[in-house]
C-alpha cells in the first residue's frame, strides 16, 4: 500500500484523556500526493458534543450519528500502511489513539509527518502556526475551518504545496523499544449494530473540495451519507 493518510478531528475538548472524537477526516493520497478515497463522518460523543462555537457541531447534528467503535474498522484500514499527516498531528494521533484505547485496541507505532511543524522552514513569513495562517500564506484560498474534512483537505493542500517548493522531509517513524518484536497492525471485524444487521450508516458535514474563493459556502449541514454504509468509501478527487 504506502502513501499518506492526512487526518483530522474534530473533539469535546482538548484533552485526549477527558475529551471525545465528535468528527473525524481522512484524505488517502498515494505517492505522488494524488487524492485515492476521503472518509468523513460526524461521530455521537455519547455526551455533550463540547464548543459548538468552534467547530459549529450541535447536540441536534449528532443525532443518528455512528459511535467511534461502530466506524473503527474501516478507519483502521484506512490508516494501516500510510504516514499519518496532519497539522498538529500528533494532536489527531492522540485522540485517535485514545479512543481506540477505549474500545481495547491498542494502536502499534505509526510514523507522523506535521505539516504545522514543517512550515516554520516552508512558511517562514506566516503570521502563525495555525491551518488558518498557512493556509493563507500559501495562497490557497478560504477553506471550512474545523470542519474535519475541510481542515483534512486544506491539510493535503498544504503538503502538495511543500513538496512544489522541495522534498518532504522524511516521517517520524517510532521505533519499538529494543528486543519487542513489531506490533503488528491491528484488524477488527466490521461493525453491525443495526437491527437485521445493516452496516451502520455514516453522517457528514459536505465541504467541496478547494480551493475556495474568499466568502464562498464551503460547508453545509450533516447530511446522511448515501448508500450509507460505513464499509463504503465517499468518493476520490
Amino acid at each position: 500500500m504506502g502513501g499518506y493518510a492526512v487526518v483530522d478531528v474534530e473533539a469535546t475538548g482538548r484533552s485526549p484523556w477527558r475529551h471525545r472524537v465528535v468528527e473525524v477526516a481522512v484524505v488517502l493520497l498515494d505517492d505522488g500526493l494524488r487524492t485515492e478515497e476521503t472518509f468523513s463522518t460526524l461521530i455521537d460523543p455519547g455526551g455533550p458534543v463540547g464548543p459548538t462555537h468552534v467547530h459549529r457541531i450541535t447536540q441536534d447534528d449528532v443525532v443518528g450519528a455512528p459511535r467511534f467503535r461502530e466506524v473503527a474498522p474501516y478507519l483502521l484500514d484506512l490508516l494501516a500502511d500510510r504516514v499519518m499527516v496532519g497539522h498538529h498531528v500528533t494532536c489527531d494521533h492522540a485522540f485517535l489513539e485514545r479512543e481506540y484505547a477505549r474500545i481495547g485496541v491498542p494502536l502499534p507505532p505509526v510514523p507522523l509527518l506535521c505539516t504545522m511543524r514543517m512550515a516554520r522552514t516552508r512558511l517562514p513569513a506566516a503570521v502563525g502556526w495555525g491551518l488558518t495562517a498557512c493556509v493563507r500564506e500559501a495562497g490557497l484560498g478560504w477553506y471550512p475551518a474545523h470542519t474535519a474534512m475541510g481542515d483534512a483537505r486544506a491539510s493535503a493542500d498544504l503538503l502538495r504545496h511543500y513538496a512544489r517548493a522541495g522534498a518532504l522531509p522524511p516521517a517520524d517513524r517510532p521505533e519499538p523499544p529494543r528486543g519487542t518484536a513489531p506490533v503488528p497492525w491491528p484488524r477488527l471485524g466490521r461493525a453491525r449494530s443495526l437491527a437485521g444487521g445493516e452496516l451502520v450508516p455514516l453522517l457528514r458535514r459536505e465541504t467541496a473540495p478547494g480551493p475556495w474563493p474568499q466568502g464562498a459556502a464551503g460547508h453545509g449541514a450533516g447530511a446522511p451519507v448515501a448508500p450509507g454504509s460505513a464499509t463504503a468509501p465517499q468518493g476520490g478527487e
